[in-house]
């Protein structure tokens, strides 16, 4: 856990970026985190990085890829993320696909600074690893129908949000943009009610429509 203290102890380096303090962050994310720290990432590794969305996940099965790693941790944030990206750059994998923001959400962080912040992440993965591959994926829909997630009750324009100024600053930094919101929407603009069982975590068929996207990516060289 040495490298993973000393990172938070120097997270007012990058406090401007990132609204909530280390001190928010739970036992899950320390258990996590350290795990990570101890299992290897190499230039082969495709990394898929986020939140509750991406630790759903089994992607090595899912995709049929052994190179294929989990490095989501359910809860996380932007300033999360950032925290533990050391043991993820200092390996130089192949790819990265990011997802992240819907928890920063929920804390009613503006769009503005979550999409800065996301970007933020992609950009020191970029500067720190310069051979990896970054992908950023956009924000999911949300279906506050199922009445689950009060924190993010009245969200759903707030997500669009940041997809639109994401979008753009992950495009001028030569990282790829991935669009995954619009494929998983209903006719009213929120997550389907078929792929999700509490509104805003996928079930099955949502994981493979979000597989059969990342497709062509996975497959570029």
């Amino acid at each position: 856990m040495k490298n993973l203290k000393y990172t938070l102890a120097a997270a007012a380096l990058s406090a401007a970026a990132f609204a909530l303090p280390a001190s928010d962050f739970g036992e899950l994310y320390y258990q996590r985190a350290s795990l990570f720290e101890a299992l290897p990432v190499d230039s082969t590794s495709v990394v898929f990085l986020g939140n509750s969305l991406t630790h759903g996940c089994e992607w090595h099965e899912l995709l049929g890829m052994p190179n294929a790693l989990n490095r989501g941790i359910n809860g996380d944030i932007a300033e999360g993320i950032d925290l533990r990206l050391n043991p993820i750059i200092e390996g130089h994998p192949a790819k990265v696909f990011l997802l992240c923001g819907v928890n920063d959400v929920s804390h009613d962080l503006s769009a503005d600074s979550i999409a800065g912040a996301v970007a933020a992440i992609a950009a020191r993965i970029r500067k720190g690893s310069p051979s990896t591959k970054v992908y950023v994926q956009s924000l999911l829909p949300i279906n506050n129908s199922f009445g689950r997630y009060k924190r993010i009750f009245g969200k759903e324009q707030t997500i669009r949000d940041i997809n639109t100024l994401l979008k753009p600053r992950v495009e001028a930094m030569g990282a790829t943009w991935i669009d995954l919101h619009s494929h998983f929407t209903d006719a009213d603009g929120n997550l389907r009610a078929d792929l999700t069982n509490d509104g805003l975590h996928l079930l099955a068929p949502g994981y493979i429509i979000w597989r059969d996207i990342l497709r062509p990516y996975l497959d570029e060289e």
